[in-house]
């Protein structure tokens, strides 16, 4: 069932992905949509912060995976340029193994991905304001949920 946060800053957004973060293990899957600007990639950075990563999160966009280490090991991957692609870059190792996954642009490998996953979408509402819809697929993903919503 989806559940939507609207937020009107910076600080609110990173509190959401802190408080996902604290939920995570592996080999957990977020994916994050939304059109350029939105903030997929703040959104990751919050998540790496809450995860115990020291080094600069940045998007992927030209090297499309990137990791870093925390508490667990986290990949970060932005797909857009794999749009109109057939590289398999070792979907099961990077969705099944040691680390959690955030897909940025994930829509472009749907069928690569697992059939459970945490659904993020994150839309404008006004110019600092933000709608974050979180879609669970899967019991695992649900409790997740439940546990950012309280």
């Amino acid at each position: 069932m989806e559940k939507k946060f609207e937020v009107f800053s910076l600080e609110e957004t990173q509190a959401i992905a802190t408080k996902l973060a604290a939920l995570l293990t592996p080999p957990d899957v977020i994916t994050l949509e939304g059109n350029l600007g939105a903030g997929k990639t703040t959104f990751t950075q919050a998540l790496a912060k809450g995860l115990g990563v020291k080094r600069t999160v940045n998007s992927p966009t030209y090297t499309i995976v990137k990791q870093y280490m925390g508490t667990y090991p986290l990949n970060h991957l932005d797909v857009y340029r794999l749009a109109d692609s057939e590289e398999d870059l070792g979907w099961d190792e990077l969705f099944y193994g040691d680390a959690i996954s955030v897909i940025e642009w994930a829509h472009l490998i749907k069928d690569e991905l697992p059939e459970e996953r945490l659904e993020i979408r994150i839309e404008h509402s006004s110019e600092t304001g933000r709608i974050i819809t979180f879609n669970p697929i899967g019991t695992r993903y649900e409790t997740i949920c439940e546990g950012v919503f309280l």
